[in-house]
């Protein structure tokens, strides 16, 4: 068991943009197949940059703000509730498009 609180977990930058801060809750290792679950916070305006994952789904929940997530070429509005899911090799990018944080909670899933 482990257990965590993101109150007591320190900030880390997100790899795609170091100005985007996160906290890890869970890191690869903790649980079979899991890359990380994390929590991030984007200001207004900030953005991950383009990316895929070779190997790896990529789960993200909206806890609140609004923006929006580009997967191959199309964008989709991310507001508080919505859940996306990019599959591996699809190059996605998420922006902040709004006046107040974006925070997302995000995990990763080995194939």
């Amino acid at each position: 068991m482990k257990v965590v609180s993101l109150d007591d977990l320190p900030e880390r930058h997100v790899s795609h943009n170091p100005e985007i801060r996160k906290k890890v809750m869970l890191e690869a290792g903790d649980l079979p197949h899991v890359t990380g679950f994390s929590q991030a916070r984007f200001g207004p305006g900030q953005v991950a940059s383009p990316h895929a994952h070779a190997d790896m789904h990529e789960v993200f929940f909206v806890e609140a703000g609004a923006g929006t997530i580009r997967v191959d070429g199309e964008v989709y509005r991310l507001e508080a509730g919505t859940c996306v899911a990019v599959a591996p090799g699809e190059v996605h990018e998420v922006a902040n498009t709004g006046s107040t944080d974006l925070v997302l909670t995000y995990f990763g899933v080995k194939e």
